[in-house]
């Protein structure tokens, strides 16, 4: 074997898979195992340790954070994970020189481009080079050249060089551990974030609202998720892109409250920054704009209507009902169809006066010609729902006159 190989430290080896751990989790008694791989030795039903064999009166399991820092700092000594031969092998030098640029205080802001330019291509290629990007710690090093430290007036280099490093831990993202991102619920470098949304590039604050997307896509980062929607300067700066629609900035702003919204506690402060308001209006213009996310905005009103505040905003915008209208029948497709309907249904429930503004607005039709359409049987069934509660209320209504 040769020098620059060695095998996997047996602490650092999950006793069930016998990969290197990546989330480490200790049960009740005291063995650790990779939390994966222990999941789902208990979903099959057993109820005992792998190892011990003992039974298992408590199946909760603790993070073993002292482990996975040991790991962490094994890694970024430069080992690497073949997992083709289970074995650690020696980083490329070229890719721990890279990372060596970026780090450098002596390095200029060129070099820094230039390096991160090398990085985007990296990441493009084989699968093998991007781990080890990940395994010599790229992401959280990109995340701290972003967020670590003011970043002074914003010259054409410094955007160029925050511009690519946001694309190049975009690129990682989707293959990393995402708890690095966590450093920005330290208020200082939440600061920096806030100061990059508001007055970087259009490309920098696109590249932020996709960091917002995956923020509020992990349970790792759910606590940044709610810290991010309490922040009144981040959905101040999110309801601007919403009303940019002339410079393609709606779609990612679309996105990224949507994510925002995953978390309950979240919608109140969005409507209450008027999301719903323009939510609606993106809705209704969306055939000028970026349609294809005029569904995700259909779904977004659809989770705030479940507040009384989103409810008034919906129904209080001149346009309210006639977006909920338009959007349960499109010639092009029936995406957002079930939303609309799920929100008109919510509306139409307590308010005889939207009941009869919806049905002016067209909603009849609208349902009919969705019925006769290739949608689900679940879209149908909700729309036959909906033309069965404007029937019979319609029915009383004219009773009541009678």
């Amino acid at each position: 074997m040769k020098e620059a190989e060695m095998g996997i430290p047996h602490l650092f080896r999950c006793p069930i898979s016998l990969d290197l751990l990546t989330d480490p989790v200790t049960l009740s008694t005291g063995q650790t195992y990779d939390r994966s791989s222990i999941e789902k030795w208990l979903n099959l039903g057993n109820q005992t340790c792998p190892v011990t064999m003992q039974k298992l009166q408590d199946s909760s399991m603790v993070p073993n954070h002292t482990l996975r820092h040991l790991i962490d700092q094994w890694l970024q000594t430069g080992h690497q994970t073949n997992n083709n031969h289970n074995r650690i092998i020696d980083p490329d030098p070229s890719i721990v020189a890279l990372k060596h640029n970026l780090e450098s205080h002596v390095s200029t802001l060129g070099i820094k481009i230039q390096t991160l330019e090398t990085i985007q291509v990296l990441s493009d290629e084989l699968p093998s080079r991007k781990s080890c990007l990940i395994q010599l710690g790229f992401f959280p090093l990109l995340l701290e050249l972003l967020f670590g430290e003011a970043q002074g007036e914003f010259s054409q280099e410094n955007l160029e060089f925050l511009e690519k490093a946001l694309v190049c831990a975009l690129k990682l993202i989707p293959h990393c551990n995402l708890r690095p991102l966590n450093i920005l619920k330290e208020e200082s470098k939440l600061e920096h974030f806030l100061v990059l949304f508001n007055q970087g590039t259009i490309t920098v604050k696109k590249s932020l609202c996709q960091i917002v997307e995956a923020i509020s896509s992990s349970l790792e980062t759910e606590e940044l998720c709610a810290v991010f929607g309490k922040n009144q300067t981040l959905l101040q700066g999110m309801v601007f892109l919403l009303d940019q629609n002339n410079l393609g900035t709606s779609e990612f702003g679309i996105k990224a409250v949507s994510a925002l919204c995953s978390l309950e506690s979240n919608r109140g402060n969005l409507v209450r920054e008027g999301v719903a308001e323009r939510l609606i209006t993106y809705i209704m213009t969306a055939e000028r704009h970026q349609r294809n996310v005029a569904p995700t905005a259909m779904t977004v009103v659809e989770l705030l209507l479940g507040l009384e505040s989103g409810k008034k905003a919906v129904i209080d915008h001149p346009n309210g009902v006639n977006a909920l209208v338009k959007m349960v029948f499109r010639v092009s497709d029936h995406e957002g169809s079930e939303s609309a309907v799920n929100a008109l249904m919510i509306l139409c429930s307590d308010s005889v006066q939207v009941r009869e503004g919806v049905v002016c607005a067209g909603v009849l039709t609208q349902l009919l010609l969705l019925l006769q359409s290739q949608c689900s049987g679940r879209i149908k069934t909700k729309a036959r729902r909906l033309l069965k509660l404007l029937r019979s209320m319609w029915h009383e209504d004219s009773t009541h006159y009678v």
